[in-house]
């Protein structure tokens, strides 16, 4: 999950800082919970070191009606500036003005509001408008505010809203949520029908997001997802696939395969992609990388004969540093049954060098 969570974090800044993702690329490759903390500190930069004019505004707005207040924030200040201004007064003020105000124009302004203002704002509005507000943003594209406002919002307003935003809305808005503790909950309010309804607008395009969005769930809500997945057309489930080799995504997808029934793992194993012995390949680097032996090998088990040959042979290609540890990881987990059949399908300079393992002739004397 760290690739998609740091992608999705590093998109977040991009908004903060108003610059292009492909701006902070040098971000990627870092740890997601280190550019985490960098965007709360982006945050604290800011919104706490602002001009005075700011709040001089603010105490002004004070001294008007809200309609007046909020008239004043349409054709002087703007979306950006309204916003600015919206973080220095107190919650319920905001309130006041935001409800005079139209729809349109609050939908602009949400993106520059202060993150951490949002929840005391967004309880003290009603339902209906919250409710309007979030199909404007969703109809202007703005899922990352979306994904920022949607964790604050009670449940009568988000199943309302679940009811007007269409499937890959919800994919869009779930990659970017700032809470996701409360992912369970928002998942919980979609039947059966809708959930996999969601899951297969992931076949267009959208299955770092689908991806994302099962990772961050609980196991029960997260082994439903991968279900529905694993079930859809043989095409749309290749290209899951397919993305998660070109996007090096397998530690986001391994662990949801792991999660599957035989029935289904035996569907995801039958695709032309896992036929694949470049797909395959990168997939055994990848599985090194990340220590995912014991979600890899089910898997593996039900692969055609052809393809489990392909991945014991880039398994056997490995360098010598690379198989050791991945003996180390087997030996540790207790992987052996599974592992051992496929050191049978290597050839023999590979069994040879496999063998000679410091690793392994540890787990011979042990054994």
């Amino acid at each position: 999950m760290d690739t998609l969570s740091n992608r999705a974090e590093a998109q977040k800044i991009a908004q903060l800082l108003d610059v292009l993702p492909e701006q902070l690329d040098f971000l990627h490759g870092l740890p997601a919970e280190d550019v985490r903390q960098l965007r709360a500190r982006t945050v604290d930069a800011l919104y706490d070191d602002v001009p005075d004019m700011l709040d001089r505004i603010a105490a002004a707005t004070k001294l008007v009606p809200a309609g007046v207040a909020a008239a004043i924030s349409q054709k002087a200040l703007g979306p950006r500036l309204a916003a600015s201004v919206a973080g220095r007064l107190e919650p319920a003020r905001a309130a006041d003005i935001i409800e005079k105000l139209p729809v349109a124009f609050t939908a602009e302004s949400c993106g520059h509001l202060d993150p951490r203002r949002i929840a005391a704002v967004v309880d003290r509005l009603d339902e209906d408008l919250v409710v309007r507000i979030a199909v404007a943003l969703a109809e202007r594209g703005d899922h990352l505010t979306m994904g920022r406002f949607v964790g604050h919002l009670r449940e009568g307003a988000l199943r309302r809203i679940l009811q007007l935003i269409d499937d890959g809305v919800v994919l869009r808005v779930g990659f970017f949520i700032d809470m996701p503790e409360r992912l369970d909950a928002i998942l919980d309010l979609m039947r059966e029908e809708r959930l996999a309804s969601v899951v297969a607008a992931a076949g267009d395009g959208l299955w770092p997001e689908a991806l994302a969005v099962a990772g961050l769930a609980g196991p029960e809500r997260r082994a439903r997802m991968a279900a529905l997945a694993a079930r859809q057309d043989p095409a749309r489930l290749d290209g899951l696939v397919r993305t998660a080799h070109e996007q090096g995504l397998w530690e986001a997808l391994l662990p949801l395969v792991a999660l599957l029934s035989e029935e289904d793992r035996r569907a995801v194993a039958a695709l032309p992609s896992l036929r694949d012995a470049e797909v395959l390949g990168g997939v055994v680097r990848a599985v090194v990388a990340t220590g995912l032996w014991a979600e890899f090998l089910p898997l593996v088990g039900v692969l055609p004969p052809e393809s489990r040959k392909a991945v014991a042979d880039a398994a056997g290609e490995l360098p010598d540093a690379e198989l050791d540890a991945m003996v180390l990881d087997v030996e540790k987990r207790d992987l052996w049954d599974a592992v051992l059949p496929l050191v049978e399908l290597m050839d023999e300079p590979a069994k040879e060098r496999v063998f000679a393992l410091p690793a392994f002739q540890e787990q011979e004397r042990q054994g």
